[in-house]
Formats: structure tokens, C-alpha cells, sequence
């Protein structure tokens, strides 16, 4: 099985890390043409006023929503992926969700905490900049952080306000491969 990572901003070599962690193979994708035989895309973090025009300008949005793919959206990577943002823009509405952008802070306010995440047990959660979903329409809740959701999962797409690649713990990209 091939996975992809999104190769725009973020922890990209760290993700593809992980995918290997779990047994299977990564594949950068920059463009349409890359995503042709992966069976998910991982979207890292970043900054989502970035990455999701760069998605749109190159037809990836689109391509994702055409051929069902899974996806995995890590910070950055869950808002450009849910159906509402405030203070920001809606590019791929996969996650029946709304999403605070920065809602914990800014870079200096970013902090780890344990979380217990269903299925998996205890995780070191990286919150940068993160942002909080506020709702969700549809789908399981996976994890809580202070009574705010941090994972959810709805079908085969997973996505968390964290960084789950920091510290090289391979469970949350198991959880997604096993899924699909």
C-alpha cells in the first residue's frame, strides 16, 4: 500500500517516517499527478491559509473529492479539511466539523500534554498552534483534551489538532492505514 504525504509545509520527512513505521510506503505528493496509486494522503501541518490554495491551484482538492480518498489531517491538514473554520476559509469539507484556527494561542502559547486517545491509550499530543473544534456534526470523537475534542474519526478520514509524527510513535498512522 502506498500512502501519501502532502509535500507543501510541515513535518513531510517525519511523516513519511511514520508511514514506514507502520510497514507500508510513503510517496511525496506535490501535484495530481503524484496521487495516482495512493490509497490515503497524509496533509501535515503548516499554515492553512497556504496550504489550501496550493491544493486548490494544483486541483488536488478537487482529485480528493472526485476519487473518495482518505485522508489524515494533522493540524493545519484538519482545517483545510472541515466543513467550517472560523477565522479562516473551508477548502476540502471532508470532516462534518467546525474549527477554530489558533484558538489555544500563538506559537509561544504551543505546549505537549498526554491524551488518552480510543484504541490507542496514551499519546504525547503536540499542540501548536493548534486549532479546537468546536462541533462535530458527524463522525467519532477519538480524544479530549480539557472537555474540547482533539481526534476524530469519520469513515476512513482521521484528524487531530495535534502532531502526531514529533515523537516518532507510530500508532496514530497505524490507526489510519488499518483503516482503509
Amino acid at each position: 500500500m502506498i500512502i501519501g504525504v502532502l509535500d507543501i509545509q510541515g513535518d513531510v520527512s517525519e511523516h513519511m517516517d511514520m508511514v514506514k513505521a507502520s510497514g507500508e510506503a510513503p510517496k511525496r505528493v506535490r501535484r495530481v499527478d503524484d496521487m495516482k496509486d495512493i490509497s490515503g494522503l497524509i496533509i501535515p501541518g503548516g499554515e492553512s491559509t497556504m496550504i489550501g490554495p496550493y491544493m486548490k491551484l494544483r486541483g488536488i482538492d478537487k482529485y480528493i473529492i472526485e476519487k473518495n480518498i482518505p485522508i489524515m489531517g494533522t493540524c493545519a491538514g484538519l482545517i483545510v479539511t472541515s466543513k467550517e473554520v472560523i477565522g479562516g476559509n473551508t477548502y476540502i469539507p471532508l470532516f462534518k466539523i467546525k474549527v477554530s484556527r489558533n484558538a489555544y494561542g500563538r506559537q509561544r502559547e504551543s505546549f505537549e500534554t498526554d491524551i488518552d486517545i480510543k484504541g490507542i491509550g496514551n499519546f504525547r499530543g503536540v499542540f501548536i498552534r493548534a486549532p479546537v473544534i468546536e462541533e462535530v456534526y458527524s463522525g467519532d470523537i477519538l480524544s479530549y483534551y480539557n472537555g474540547k475534542p482533539v481526534m476524530v474519526k469519520d469513515g476512513k478520514n482521521l484528524g487531530m489538532t495535534f502532531h502526531p509524527e514529533i515523537y516518532g510513535d507510530p500508532r496514530i498512522h497505524q490507526l489510519f492505514i488499518n483503516g482503509l
